[in-house]
């Protein structure tokens, strides 16, 4: 049965869907625009053409909204396995990368890779190591990567 929504939220909701609406995270953002559109009177049909998804993803993200509220619509970080290799890695490499450049090793991805291996028992990719150097806000060149 095709037609206009049912959904309904209280002034505060509306407000804080507003504020979602422009945050910086787009898929949130879309889905806290998708419902003040809802509530504005827009179909499914219409609101799923102008997100460019399907129809049935615009129900479920109402349904979402309809059966928890705003915390339905927030982005939510998908649990995984423990990142071992990364803190493995750190292990390692902060205490190297610490020392005061005139008394340390010269320690490129390809060296450090080497001494994790050496000291963790764990072998991970240059490309890995680079991403959680960076992610700490270090690198083993001073901000470039070599070979």
């Amino acid at each position: 049965m095709a037609g206009r929504s049912r959904l309904s939220a209280t002034a505060a909701q509306r407000a804080e869907l507003s504020a979602l609406a422009g945050g910086a995270d787009r898929p949130e953002a879309d889905r806290a625009r998708a419902i003040l559109l809802t509530l504005s009177g827009w179909t499914s049909p219409r609101i799923a053409e102008a997100f460019g998804v399907q129809e049935n993803t615009v129900r479920l993200w109402r349904s979402a909204f309809q059966a928890e509220g705003i915390a339905a619509l927030r982005t939510r970080v998908a649990s995984g396995p423990a990142p071992v290799k990364a803190e493995a890695a750190l292990r390692v490499a902060v205490p190297l990368l610490s020392a005061p450049v005139a008394d340390r090793t010269n320690w490129t991805l390809v060296r450090l890779a080497e001494e994790i291996e050496r000291r963790e028992g764990v072998t991970i990719s240059r490309a890995q190591l680079s991403k959680v150097l960076r992610a700490k806000g270090g690198s083993a060149t001073g901000g470039r990567a070599t070979r």
